[in-house]
């Protein structure tokens, strides 16, 4: 895994972390801002830096309630992590900088574009941003289990060791055969916390509950529609336990609306929700869009 650095940067509230794998000549190079989903957390985009291979900075924050940033308080929201990586943007001096997310990311990042058309300029979505209206029959918690399955069971669940939190993982559908990799193992390793025999994620629940009944408000829902930049899609060919149907397909986004925006749609095949990102093939797909945007 490439060397990175953490940062502290002030939000309301308190200071957020963020990693940043820098480019090869800072000076010269583009700066690109990246998100994670919705219990992940900065290191998820360590392969997307590798692939970059230093021809970008990156810089991507643990969100709010998350890894390091988890003693930042509430509120929380879509609309929080909008302005806080707004804020991180301001902190930095960057204006018109290529943003990027994965997943609840994704929503994020097209929130903040809308909010902030100073701060963002093109926009790299992988496999989030277009959104459907929420179920009315289900309670809070059963929509986030329906939207991210066993993910939102971890976070009530406590981890004798780092091996056995690495075994829950490697267990995972989406991570195996060779979806597992260094770069996964210390991404998901920095979302535990504790002392052994009773560790646990360091995402708050309170925070995922939140953001996850977010992903569905209007205002959330409409951004994607409302970008001020040009944007591209990257979809998974597979789902988020590497079933053949994924969050999207031709049809799901057209039902979304996805035709009718300036958002250009693009399949990745051979992927699922997960490995879009973390995977070679799919964190190589990303580093690209990025690079093109950024130029």
């Amino acid at each position: 895994m490439i060397p990175y650095e953490e940062i502290r940067v002030p939000v309301a509230g308190g200071e957020t972390a963020a990693l940043r794998w820098p480019a090869r000549d800072p000076g010269a190079a583009p700066v690109i801002v990246a998100l994670h989903g919705i219990t992940a957390n900065a290191l998820s985009w360590a392969a997307v830096a590798r692939h970059l291979d230093g021809r970008a900075t990156l810089i991507a924050p643990d969100l709010r309630g998350r890894a390091a940033s988890a003693g930042l308080p509430g509120p929380y929201g879509i609309a929080a992590h909008a302005d806080d990586t707004a804020a991180l943007a301001a902190w930095l001096g960057l204006d018109g900088v290529v943003l990027a997310g994965h997943s609840m990311g994704a929503f994020v990042a097209a929130l903040a574009a809308v909010r902030h058309p100073e701060r963002f300029g093109e926009l790299v979505l992988v496999d989030g941003g277009f959104g459907f209206p929420a179920p009315t029959h289900l309670s809070a918690d059963e929509l986030m289990t329906a939207v991210i399955g066993p993910a939102m069971d971890r976070l009530s669940m406590t981890f004798t060791d780092r091996e056995a939190y690495r075994s829950f993982w490697r267990a995972h559908p989406a991570f195996g055969g060779d979806a597992w990799s260094a770069e996964v193992d210390a991404y998901i390793q920095r979302d535990l916390t504790g002392e052994e025999p009773a560790m646990r994620s360091s995402c708050l629940l309170e925070a995922v509950r939140t953001d996850g009944v977010g992903l569905f408000q209007d205002e959330v829902l409409k951004a994607v529609h409302e970008l001020p930049h040009p944007a591209v899609l990257l979809w998974a060919e597979r789902g988020l336990m590497n079933e053949e149907q994924g969050l999207y397909d031709e049809s799901r986004l057209a039902a979304a609306g996805q035709p009718g925006t300036g958002v250009r749609a693009v399949r990745v095949d051979g992927v699922n929700h997960y490995t879009v990102l973390t995977g070679d093939k799919g964190a190589g797909e990303v580093a690209r869009s990025l690079l093109e945007a950024a130029r």
